[in-house]
């Protein structure tokens, strides 16, 4: 499928999303967000694809927002659409890792997309914000609940309350991305990260993404047991057999997913 504003390609196991707007720094526009579902389905649908990251176009931005050009005529009804959140949405359900690749400006809509991804990593230039109270909004794609339980109340509020931008450096030090590197080095550390991850077994990853997100939104009990049976169900595969066989044989695993 050709897309109008992203790039899509494979590099071995990693399929990359370019969100691909440098002129507006990659604002989110609504066709945007159809792309990126398109794109985000295409990619889980695909057998030889293990990873799935984002990134933006150039190196100004990673996204620097939703475009704000359509938000000026956005009434109630529309605003009442998942949008951003529905994009966030499907990143953190998809079956396979997800991660944002952030160069440059990660502000509003963008980090909201960020926020859906399992892993982010960010170049040194990388600047996050949620400045949408000067805008006389709040987010609506995911920020005000997404990021408190990634960084912590305290500086989710000082985020979200301030919308002053934070560095890359501080978006380490509280946990907002866990991965920092030089910006030329950003997608090739991205492509190691995807080859790392596609050489366990193809349900590992599924099974890991579904205890943490689902099991979060419940009690730790309820978690707990949920976990229990996860991993009883993997007990039950032939690529356990094969990853226990390959570990006392010193040779590389031949994973089924299955």
């Amino acid at each position: 499928m050709s897309y109008e504003n992203l790039l899509y390609e494979t590099r071995g196991p990693l399929a990359l999303i370019t969100i691909n707007r440098p002129a507006k720094l990659n604002a989110i526009s609504l066709g945007t967000v159809d792309e990126l579902h398109v794109a985000i389905a295409a990619a889980a649908d695909d057998p030889a694809v293990r990873v799935i990251a984002i990134t933006g176009a150039g190196d100004k931005a990673f996204a620097a927002g939703s475009d704000l050009a359509e938000v000026v005529h956005r009434d109630l009804n529309k605003a009442l659409e998942p949008i951003v959140q529905g994009v966030a949405e499907r990143l953190e359900r998809c079956p396979k890792p997800t991660i944002a690749a952030i160069n440059g400006i990660c502000f509003g809509g963008g980090l909201e997309v960020a926020l859906g991804c399992d892993l982010r990593v960010a170049g040194r230039s990388a600047r996050f914000a949620t400045p949408e109270g000067k805008l006389g909004i709040i987010p609506g794609g995911g920020a005000t609940q997404r990021l408190p339980r990634l960084v912590g109340r305290a500086w989710a509020l000082d985020m979200l309350l301030m919308g002053e931008p934070i560095d890359a450096e501080r978006a380490l030090q509280i946990g907002l991305v866990t991965r920092l590197v030089d910006d030329a080095d950003l997608l090739a550390t991205v492509q190691r990260m995807a080859e790392h991850l596609a050489s366990f077994a193809p349900l590992v990853p599924r099974y890991m993404k579904a205890m943490v997100h689902a099991g979060m939104e419940g009690s730790l009990a309820a978690g707990l047991a949920m976990e229990k049976f996860a991993q009883a169900g993997l007990c039950e595969t032939a690529d356990k057999n094969e990853g226990l066989a390959a570990f006392m044989e010193k040779r590389p695993p031949k994973w089924t997913g299955r």
